[in-house]
């Protein structure tokens, strides 16, 4: 679920993250994105019926068959719908940040690339330590772009709960047209503008040093690594962290990545009205019958499904996302803005301005970097995200604390310890056996989920939920490790229809084969 990520990618046509993630998905799966359109109406456009009308005129459209019709009236209304985003505001924090001052050729005990959650934590807790930390990033006051949002327990756990601006006594899941799922777990929405300013405050405090650009190039000696910077600064340090997320920048790969993609398109929304309960928020919505006009688009969400996540603010302030959960190519941007526009017209929720919009494309699952290697990882880039939800900030930000106290205590117990035995004592204690266990189930769920069509789907979540919330629970927050996983999978099967326990069988036995062999083969 997209918004739990911390480097979604935001649809800025000049973000170089985009560009990174562009190329990796045209490389990989030829998914091509929707170009994003820009544009102001006057304040008082909206979806209507009479502007969609005017839109279809515009552009042309014919109106002389009604499934030719439903076709155009959807393309259209996306149209008028993307000419709502405004223009992007990069919006920076008010803070003067010590920079970093490369005259003076130290080593740094640590240099973290990348300024998102997963890199300031890391920083801030090993600077607390006592040790020199340099934060690299060619943005390093920006805001971070992209809606989160977490359940409430797992921000309580890290004492984070002042930085969650919405909360929702819970959460409901419709199946379909039928049947609601209540799931009893609060949930919220990070205020990112606060999470950052509070982990850039005590990073500051700590003495943490800032520069900004990008590194294009490392080159690791015995004791050191010396980061080459595009403004021709060199850094030295002892430990260096890659936390750029998606585009692996430092982090190296030795198998074929070949990931899933969830693909999501989200806007955050003034609206007339809409039909969501302001105490609970939406996690899924798996209904179809917005797309009972339209058999093109009914058959493609019938084969490669995408649900409705929706976190409403207030009676007209909400934010909606349209998401693939995961699929293998992923779904093109613009089949997923349609999906969205016709879901918004049957649920007569009618735009009349959007303040932000997000262009996420997630890689899930795929292998694991190489274990170990001289540069750190942590988050997207050494293989962090949830293979089965794309969950991935409470975890990265539970992680933070292994890697720093990893750091802290190669560092400080040994001066004279090589580099390439320091990285490696920090990978075992990011990814020990239990975790790479838990992993290779997670990738087995996402395997099945890969296969499965709408009406699957359903009955798959239909099981989901209705285990016992320790389960799921620990499912989705990756709390149960391999052998409570195990216990997990007998009562999902337990509690599944007889058909869909047929599915799993049939679409489930190949990836559990794989999965069994991979754990034969990973040992320490």
């Amino acid at each position: 679920m997209l918004p739990f990520l911390s480097s979604l990618l935001n649809g800025v046509t000049d973000n170089p993250c985009r560009k990174a993630m562009d190329t990796v998905l045209k490389t990989h799966n030829k998914l091509e994105f929707l170009p994003q359109v820009h544009g102001a109406l006057e304040k008082s456009s909206s979806l209507s019926s009479l502007k969609i009308q005017n839109q279809e005129l515009r552009f042309g459209l014919k109106k002389s068959r009604q499934k030719r019709n439903m076709s155009c009236f959807i393309k259209a209304s996306s149209s008028a719908l993307l000419e709502l985003v405004p223009e992007t505001k990069k919006e920076n924090l008010e803070f003067e940040l010590p920079m970093y001052d490369p005259s003076k050729g130290l080593v740094v005990d640590l240099a973290v690339v990348g300024g998102g959650p997963a890199g300031l934590a890391v920083a801030q807790q090993v600077s607390e330590a006592g040790l020199s930390v340099c934060s690299i990033d060619p943005s390093p006051k920006l805001i971070w772009p992209n809606n989160y949002g977490v359940w409430v327990d797992e921000f309580e756990a890290m004492d984070l709960l002042d930085c969650l601006d919405t909360t929702w006594s819970g959460a409901v899941v419709h199946i379909d047209d039928n049947t609601k799922k209540d799931l009893d777990r609060p949930y919220g929405r990070v205020n990112r503008k606060l999470l950052k300013s509070k982990m850039l405050q005590k990073c500051i405090t700590n003495g943490v040093k800032f520069h900004q650009a990008k590194v294009i190039k490392v080159i690791h000696e015995e004791s050191k690594s010396l980061l080459i910077c595009n403004d021709g600064v060199t850094i030295q340090a002892a430990v260096v962290l890659d936390a750029t997320g998606f585009s692996r920048c430092l982090v190296q790969y030795d198998k074929p990545y070949n990931p899933g993609y969830q693909v999501a398109y989200g806007i955050l929304a003034e609206v007339e009205e809409h039909p969501f309960d302001l105490d609970k928020m939406v996690f899924m919505d798996w209904r179809d019958s917005h797309l009972n006009n339209n058999s093109e688009l009914k058959e493609a969400n019938s084969k490669i499904p995408t649900f409705l996540y929706a976190m409403p603010f207030s009676s007209n302030r909400i934010f909606l996302e349209e998401t693939s959960l995961v699929a293998r190519p992923g779904v093109p941007m613009k089949d997923i803005q349609e999906r969205m526009v016709a879901r918004l017209k049957h649920l007569g929720i009618k735009v009349r301005s959007i303040e932000e919009d997000e262009h996420c494309v997630i890689p899930m699952g795929g292998p694991l970097p190489v274990l170990p290697q001289r540069v750190v990882g942590i988050g997207g880039t050494a293989g962090m995200v949830h293979p089965s939800t794309g969950y991935m900030v409470a975890r990265t930000l539970a992680a933070a604390p292994i890697v720093a106290n990893a750091i802290v205590r190669s560092l400080s117990s040994d001066r004279s310890i090589s580099g390439h035995k320091l990285s490696a004592e920090v990978w075992k204690d990011l990814w020990p056996i239990e975790r790479r266990r838990q992993r290779e189930f997670f990738c087995f769920g996402m395997d099945i989920l890969l296969k499965l069509d709408l009406p699957a789907t359903r009955r798959f979540f239909d099981a989901f939920f209705d285990l016992e919330p320790r389960y799921w629970h620990g499912f989705l927050s990756s709390r149960l490790f391999l052998p409570e996983l195990l216990v997990f999978g007998l009562s999902l099967f337990s509690h599944a229809s007889n058909t869909s326990r047929l599915e799993i069988m049939a679409k489930g036995t190949l990836p559990l084969v794989n999965m069994i062999n991979n754990l034969v083969q990973d040992t320490d």
